[in-house]
């Protein structure tokens, strides 16, 4: 048995509510990246955050690998950061290059104006997973 902790790419490919985002990870050949050593942050939307998006966008996202990755990486920062962490930020750097802009509202974590952590500090070997609501989209 197997006792190596998780990566990132495993737990949510472990969980159901990931299947949207782990097609996603996998059409953008970010699996890899994401299974090495990191660290990394990510904030990964739930496959209701993607049926938030309108209709036939994720199928043209996933036919449009460039922006697919644009998007991807946005969702990504580099390094660690729990949730205790997130609160003192006001912004973080993404992967993709884009700044992702934090707000707390009645001790929530709010991104972009737009999206809410709804599960935080889900611990991988190479990072940390945040979950939220609604899929990120760089400016």
């Amino acid at each position: 048995m197997d006792n190596k902790p998780n990566t990132i790419v495993d737990i949510a490919a472990g969980n159901p509510d990931f299947s949207t985002l782990v097609a996603a990870v996998k059409a953008a050949g970010l699996v890899e990246t994401l299974s090495g050593d990191g660290p990394f942050t990510v904030f990964a939307p739930t496959n209701e955050a993607f049926a938030k998006l309108p209709e036939g966008k994720v199928d043209a996202l996933l036919a449009d690998i460039p922006t697919l990755k644009k998007i991807l990486t946005y969702h990504v920062v580099a390094g660690k950061v729990m949730a205790a962490d997130v609160v003192d930020l006001k912004s973080a750097a993404t992967v993709q290059g884009d700044e992702v802009k934090i707000d707390v509202v009645d001790g929530k974590v709010k991104l972009n104006d737009s999206a809410m952590v709804t599960a935080t500090d889900l611990e991988a070997s190479n990072g940390v997973v945040h979950v939220i609501d609604t899929v990120l989209i760089p400016g």
